[in-house]
């Protein structure tokens, strides 16, 4: 028996190792707040969450490093092609389908957007819950700041306008066609994630990065405004 144990455990290792080589080299090149450093400081954020919750630690940690394998906002928008390649690329270890679907899920429901629809498909699993605060948490704080300017850059779009109101009631479609200023970002996603987390170590390190943004903010509109 123990030994079975031990077989599995590699089994399950060598699984993340290659699953971790197989990220590294889909995203090589990929911008740089979507690319493997993103995937790596999520995936060590979920496994920090996973030690206060009760979840298969190993689903969290495939779902943490497949979650961004093909973001759809540099797929045109098409949200299949993600979860597809993941299900491929685990198909390929012979992982199995229980786990697969699972993953699936996780990626097809994990995007701050889909939390915009009223109606859609409600899927739940702690696992879930870890990797999406997991997620959330470095899209704030400094790396969720450096993160925001840096896809602005991408997308060639301005740091702030006064004259582009920010829209608090965007929904699914209007968030993706959204080319408002990077500071208006700040007000339709990133200032609200703090409350939207869902496990409690991700609402405590939420807060400290949420000050921290709002503390930038206000030095940015001094600056902007040439007080200081």
């Amino acid at each position: 028996m123990q030994r079975f144990f031990l077989f599995c455990n590699m089994n399950k290792n060598q699984i993340i190792n290659q699953t971790i080589q197989f990220v590294k080299d889909t995203l090589q090149g990929a911008e740089g707040g979507h690319d493997w450093f993103h995937i790596e400081r999520v995936w060590k954020n979920a496994k920090l969450i996973a030690k206060n919750e009760n979840a298969d630690l190993f689903i969290v940690e495939l779902g943490a490093l497949l979650h961004d394998i093909a973001d759809a906002k540099f797929y045109e928008g098409d949200e299949s092609i993600g979860p597809k390649k993941a299900d491929e690329f685990l198909k390929s270890l012979e992982v199995d389908e229980v786990i697969i679907q699972h993953i699936v899920d996780i990626i097809n429901h994990i995007s701050y957007k889909n939390s915009l629809e009223s109606n859609s498909e409600k899927f739940h699993s702690k696992e879930l819950d870890i990797i999406q605060d997991a997620d959330r948490l470095d899209a704030i704080g400094a790396i969720g700041i450096a993160r925001a300017f840096n896809y602005g850059g991408f997308k060639n779009r301005e740091l702030y306008n006064p004259e582009i109101k920010t829209n608090l009631r965007l929904n699914k479609e209007a968030y993706k066609k959204s080319n408002a200023p990077t500071i208006n970002h700040f007000y339709e996603k990133l200032l609200l994630l703090k409350d939207k987390m869902n496990t409690q170590t991700g609402k405590q390190i939420a807060t400290d990065r949420h000050q921290f943004m709002e503390q930038y903010l206000k030095q940015f509109y001094n600056e902007w405004e040439g007080f200081k």
